[in-house]
């Protein structure tokens, strides 16, 4: 069997992109490779273990899981079992910070990433700012402390050195601070929502999913705290559900909810007066 023969048998279980995917990830190759010899022989082994790896992903695990990378604003973050794989929506959040920052014409800020899983938000925010030779202070948190060592590893890789400060905490009890703009991503699905999820995302941590029985836990639990961690004039950046918008924006009256790129509803900004 041939490589492109491989990838088109395998796509008959799973996504053609995931199917090529896991073979660059195979054979340890670039796309460039794929194009340039797709028509190579594969061995029965090399076969027998492909396969093994689509059939991981047709029973619902994680593509992502199984190379280890998600690609977020433009950098290959780690990913494992240990945290949620960043997605594409939640660029809208990164994009926003930006966007709120320049606005303001501040050249220093400081900034807290919650729930930081992968460290995608806080590693990302760092990449730009510094592009903007705006200075930045940024600190990142998470409840496990598997996840932290993950956004730990992938701050080094990408960034070089040690330029954000990760701690273990349940949401704000372990911060000690306040800061100008507090951004997460927090957990939002409904606990009874996540068993009707598809399975690769079921195979996500279910400790970065739940969000209570009615998926508002961790906005509430952000809103009745975070005078106590924002400057006056601070920015809280939230992304949501799709179907969240109105009852976050109760939750933090005046807030204003920008659109994805798909547009839904995806997250909430709202400012310290």
């Amino acid at each position: 069997m041939k490589i492109r023969e491989a990838i088109l048998k395998a796509s008959d279980k799973i996504d053609y992109i995931d199917a090529k995917t896991l073979m660059k990830y195979y054979l340890d190759v670039d796309e460039n490779y794929i194009i340039a010899n797709g028509y190579n022989s594969f061995s029965n082994r090399q076969i027998h273990e492909y396969f093994e790896l689509v059939d991981q992903v047709a029973n619902g695990y994680p593509v992502q899981y199984i190379t280890n990378s998600q690609e977020f604003m433009g950098q290959k973050f780690s990913v494992n079992e240990n945290v949620l794989i960043p997605q594409p929506d939640t660029e809208i959040s990164v994009e926003t910070c930006l966007n709120k920052i320049k606005e303001s014409g501040k050249n220093n800020v400081k900034i807290l990433d919650l729930c930081t899983g992968s460290g995608a938000i806080a590693i990302s925010l760092k990449i730009f700012l510094d592009e903007a030779n705006i200075e930045s202070d940024i600190s990142a948190s998470d409840i496990s402390m598997e996840a932290l060592r993950t956004a730990d590893e992938n701050a080094k890789h990408i960034l070089g050195k040690d330029e954000i400060k990760f701690m273990v905490s349940d949401l704000f009890d372990e911060i000690t601070e306040k800061f100008d703009i507090i951004i997460s991503n927090p957990p939002y699905i409904e606990t009874d929502k996540i068993r009707e999820l598809s399975k690769d995302v079921q195979a996500e941590p279910h400790l970065a999913l739940d969000g209570g029985s009615d998926g508002l836990r961790f906005y509430r639990n952000i809103r009745f705290q975070i005078e106590n961690f924002l400057n006056k004039g601070g920015l809280v950046i939230l992304e949501i559900g799709c179907n969240q918008k109105d009852d976050v924006c109760e939750l933090f009256e005046g807030a204003i909810c920008i659109k994805d790129l798909a547009g839904n509803d995806r997250v909430v900004v709202w400012e310290y007066k």
